[in-house]
């Protein structure tokens, strides 16, 4: 992205997740006020915000709180309604969490453990992939990155969404995948209540890791929308 928009681009690890810091509170209200504290830090008055599933429902209601902040919005493939239909993620939390791995072990056989004991709840390669990169040594013994406790506690609130009265008026883009459940024409009326600039697309082929199915599609949608909402 930085070489397509020619912008600077950071990418910023959720609260419990990546090299941030663990909290016991989960909501998204605290993870946007983490992303506004971050601003205030960087000293940067306004930005294009990009958020994924969970990073995309942050970002709305960073939006949706502090619209001056947000120049443009993007949320790729996530709506603000409720989730847990369409979505397998307290599975995945559940399985993670059930993940048991001895002491002593190399990390080959910590990474095979792990995703023999993962496979039954999670069936795509893909995903079992992705949620292995979260596989870290600590303390020793292998372990997750990810704080599950704290997440499996917030798992209501991070399947739904904060009630919102007020509206977002910049431009905004939600982006969907084409072979994804997660943003459907159900969730067009509310999208368009909070979101009234709003504009819906659908990457082809993509299911929900949109930027991992179909990466250059996927910049390409959000190039062509920071050049139509510039103009």
């Amino acid at each position: 992205l930085v070489l397509e928009t020619g912008r600077k681009v950071l990418t910023v690890d959720a609260r419990n997740h990546g090299e941030s810091p663990h909290s016991p509170l989960m909501t998204y209200e605290a993870m946007s006020a983490d992303v506004h504290l971050l601003l205030r830090q960087l000293r940067l008055s306004k930005c294009v915000l990009i958020g994924h599933s969970m990073g995309g429902k942050t970002a709305m209601v960073l939006a949706l709180q502090q619209p001056e902040l947000v120049e443009r919005l993007v949320c790729v493939d996530i709506s603000p309604s409720e989730t847990t239909a369409v979505s397998s993620f307290q599975d995945f939390i559940a399985a993670m969490r059930a993940v048991s791995i001895p002491r002593g072990v190399p990390r080959s056989t910590a990474r095979r453990l792990a995703e023999e004991q993962l496979r039954p709840a999670v069936q795509e390669p893909t995903i079992r992939q992705f949620l292995l990169t979260n596989l870290v040594y600590a303390e020793d013994q292998f372990g997750w990155r990810v704080n599950l406790e704290a997440i499996s506690q917030h798992l209501s609130d991070l399947m739904g969404f904060p009630a919102f009265q007020t509206t977002y008026p910049g431009p905004a883009l939600f982006l969907g995948g084409s072979r994804s459940a997660y943003v459907s024409s159900d969730d067009y009326p509310e999208i368009e209540r909070l979101f009234p600039e709003a504009e819906i697309q659908y990457v082809p082929g993509a299911g929900h890791w949109v930027h991992a199915d179909q990466p250059k599609l996927f910049i390409a949608a959000i190039c062509g929308f920071l050049r139509l909402s510039a103009l």
